[in-house]
Formats: C-alpha cells, structure tokens, sequence
C-alpha cells in the first residue's frame, strides 16, 4: 500500500505539473534541453512523492482520530465530524481569502471549496456503497477536513504548488480509502484460512 500511494502520488504530481508549470516544460521543449526537461520530471515525480508521504501521514492520523473520536463522543461523534467538516469548508474561503487580502477573487475560493466537498461526497458515497452506510460520515471526514489539514503547506506556496498539492492530496487519500476495506478482508481471510489448516507439527 505504501508504494502504490507512493507511485500514485508521484505519477498525479506529474500529470498535473503538465498544466500548472506548462511554461516550464514549454522552454525546456522549445529550447532542446533535454537534461531541463528530464530534471523536470524527476524533480516534480520527487515533489509528489513528498506529498504522498504527507497524504499518508495523515491517514494513519486519522485511523487514531476516527478511534479516539469514537471512544470520547460515542454516538454523537458523527455529528462531531459533521459540524468540523462545515467549519473547514468554511475555513478554506474565509482564511485564504484574508491571507491573501481580497487578491484571490472570492468566488474562485468558494468553487474551490465546493469543488473539495462534492469530490469528497462522491467518494465518500462509493465507500459506504462499498462497505456500510456508517462508513459515509468518516470518509467525507478524511477527504475534507483531514485533506485541508495536509493541504497547509500548499497554501502556503503560491497558487501553482497548491494546485500541485491538492490534486496529489485528493488522488493519494481516495486510494488508502477505498483500498483499505479489501485489505482488511484479505487480512480476515488469511487469518481464518491459517486457523483452518492443520498445524504440522501436532500431525
């Protein structure tokens, strides 16, 4: 699982570097140079390995979260990561839209916003399609607030690091997502196929 996400962060960083630093490979292109060009490539395959190891980081911070949230507030913690969930959603148009002094136009914010929580809503739907309807409330958790946790170095950079940031981010979390399950199940069965099978040295 490590090196998926790891081989997924990278390959995502990549793509999206295309769009975001166009002007870059354009010179590197234009100009002949190979070297720039390659040195490119591996510096941005690099940058999303960088991001995938933060993407994981997070996720095992959430697993402890998910369980500690559950053990502290019971059965109102669903309601808990709702109420967090708002505040983040909220958070990502009011503080970088301050940070920034009214240079990022409101509306780009508030898209971008909406865009994290549809995306997250959409894959937090198919996680509990995939496992049980419970699972809907954590998931949307992961993929909004615990993203936007990990996303604040990127805000940080400039807008093309955030771009970069975010998209390997989203990519890296919905696979440890929506793979985990089916780990956990492989994980179950080996575990009852080895208690099933005979033990040689009691033959």
């Amino acid at each position: 699982m490590f090196f998926k996400t790891l081989f997924i962060g990278g390959l995502v960083c990549l793509v999206t570097s295309v769009f975001v630093k166009k002007a870059e490979y354009a010179n590197a292109i234009s100009s002949f140079g190979v070297v720039d060009l390659i040195g490119l490539i591996i510096f941005f395959i690099g940058l999303g390995f960088v991001f995938s190891v933060i993407s994981q980081a997070g996720f095992f911070a959430y697993l402890f979260i998910n369980r500690f949230g559950l053990g502290l507030f019971r059965s109102f913690w669903p309601t808990v990561q709702l109420l967090l969930i708002a505040f983040v959603v909220f958070d990502l148009v009011y503080f970088p839209y301050k940070g920034t002094d009214g240079e990022i136009p409101l509306y780009l914010l508030i898209l971008m916003s909406a865009a994290i929580l549809i995306f997250g809503i959409i894959i937090a739907r198919i996680k509990a399609n995939q496992t049980h309807p419970r699972a809907f409330v954590p998931a949307l958790f992961l993929m909004v607030v615990m993203t936007a946790i990990e996303w604040v170095p990127g805000l940080r950079s400039g807008i093309d690091y955030s771009w970069l940031m975010i998209t390997t981010l989203l990519a890296c979390n919905t696979y440890q997502l929506l793979i985990l399950h089916h780990l956990n199940r492989d994980d179950g069965q080996d575990s009852k196929r080895t208690q099933k099978e005979p033990n040689p040295s009691k033959a």
